[in-house]
Parts: C-alpha cells; sequence; structure tokens
C-alpha cells in the first residue's frame, strides 16, 4: 500500500509512477483524515510506503498528523518513503524515521526526488525555469525505474539529498513554518472570474466559493495549489508571489 500527499502535483506523479509499477494500491491521505481513517491492517508481506513532498525541510504537517492518527497493526515487510522537493530534504530522513518508529513502523528505504519548485510565499523563492524544471523531471524519469527494483527487493536504501546546515532547516526552521502556515495573506485581484479552480484543486478543501470569490478556511498548509492553477494567475499571495510565475505538475510538461 501507497500513501501519498501532494499539492501541486509533483508528489503525485512520483506516487502513481511508484503505484503503477510496483502494483501497489494508492491512497490520498487528505481524503483519508476527511473519512476518519484510524486503524489498518498490515497483511503477511505487505510493503508499506509513504510519498509526500517536503515543507521546510520535513514531511509535511498533515503527513506527519496522519501516521501519529492512525493505528498500524501488525508487521510491515518493508517500510519506505520517497519525497520531492526542489533542491534539498534536510534530514526528512531522520524526523520521519524516528515518527514511524514510534508508531511501529521501521523505515527500511528511504528515497529523495528533486522536481519543480513550488513554494513561492516567503522573499528569495523562485519557480525554476522551465528548462530547469524538466530537467528535474526527465531525472526524475530515468530514477524511478531504479528505486522501483529497490523497493521490490526490500533494499535498505538511503537515497537521500540532504544539503547544508540540516539539522538546523529539519528542526528549528521547520517549527517556525508550522507555527507560522496561514492563509491569511492570500487575496484575489479584479481578473478573478469566479472559475472555482481553487477550491476543486486544494487538497485539504480549504477553499471555497462565496459570491463567485474563493474563500480560505483557515486550514491552510501552505501548498500553494490554489495560486498555481489559477488559470487568470489571480490569485495572490501578500506581495510575495507577484510576478513570479506559476507550476503545477501537467501544466507544461
Amino acid at each position: 500500500m501507497i500513501f501519498y500527499y501532494s499539492g501541486c502535483g509533483n508528489s503525485r506523479f512520483i506516487a502513481e509512477e511508484l503505484a503503477s509499477a510496483l502494483g501497489e494500491n494508492l491512497l490520498f491521505i487528505p481524503d483519508l483524515q476527511r473519512e476518519g481513517f484510524s486503524e489498518y491492517q498490515i497483511a503477511d508481506g505487505e510493503s508499506i510506503g509513504f510519498v509526500f513532498p517536503i515543507y521546510s525541510w520535513a514531511a509535511p504537517q498533515l503527513v506527519e498528523n496522519f501516521v501519529k492518527g492512525v493505528k498500524w497493526n501488525g508487521v510491515s515487510a518493508y517500510t519506505w518513503f520517497a519525497c520531492t522537493c526542489g533542491d534539498e530534504m534536510g534530514i526528512a530522513h531522520k524526523t520521519f524515521g524516528k515518527l514511524l518508529k514510534s508508531v511501529g513502523l521501521d523505515l527500511s528505504g528511504a528515497y529523495c526526488f528533486q522536481m519543480p519548485e513550488t513554494y513561492l510565499a516567503l522573499p528569495g523563492f523562485h519557480l525554476d525555469t522551465d528548462e530547469g524544471a524538466q530537467r528535474k523531471i526527465d531525472a526524475a524519469r530515468e530514477k524511478l525505474p531504479k528505486v522501483v527494483a529497490q523497493i521490490r527487493a526490500h533494499e535498505a536504501v538511503e537515497d537521500l539529498i540532504i544539503g547544508p546546515m540540516a539539522w538546523f532547516k529539519s528542526h528549528v526552521i521547520k517549527a517556525g513554518f508550522v507555527a507560522s502556515a496561514s492563509d491569511k495573506k492570500y487575496f484575489t485581484t479584479d481578473a478573478c472570474n469566479g472559475c472555482g479552480i481553487c477550491a476543486k484543486v486544494c487538497p485539504l478543501k480549504n477553499v471555497k466559493m462565496e459570491e463567485k470569490h474563493p474563500k480560505w478556511l483557515g486550514h491552510c498548509t501552505q501548498c500553494m495549489a490554489c495560486y498555481h492553477h489559477c488559470p487568470q494567475n489571480a490569485i495572490q499571495f501578500g506581495s510575495f508571489t507577484k510576478g513570479k510565475g506559476q507550476y503545477y505538475f501537467g501544466k507544461k510538461n
């Protein structure tokens, strides 16, 4: 079984490719949380996988909350995760591995895929060029068969992109990110035509339409799917996103 989360599609692409190649079922974590999913019976010999984007050098808080909120019955033959990041993952393999161990799952495989940048809600964060984004996607596609073979063989693997100051980023900066994550700075310009795509693509159902304009409901994980999917580029996040462009997996590739 593979449990996954994705906002702008990078991690969904990796999860779908892995699930298809491995013959695994794929479950979307936000849907499970809305359904009150709280217990999972691991079949004999079953592998458990998690796929998610890196948020502030760690697994997203909603993924961590999901893992902690589920009673995992049985023993996984092989537990692994695959993450996507714009540049680096910090020590997410250690923080997520420790979390898994606390619920009775022993991490054996950790895989990192660089994918096009999506987070733009702070100064200094920018999208990759079209060429740079495509290079990352092509490299991920080339890497996938090797990862599939390693997962299928239940290999103990740490295929990581850690980066500098990793402990500080994955603990201190991550804690600040979680504490400050908010949708209060989102607004729409006059270009908004009320199409409602933002509400449809939000993985947390945190956007609803009121009088043909989006309203954010205060449960944002800052995936920025609403911003990137808006066909009019009418959604902005304060002044941070002005002129920075848009990307989601599948828009151009």
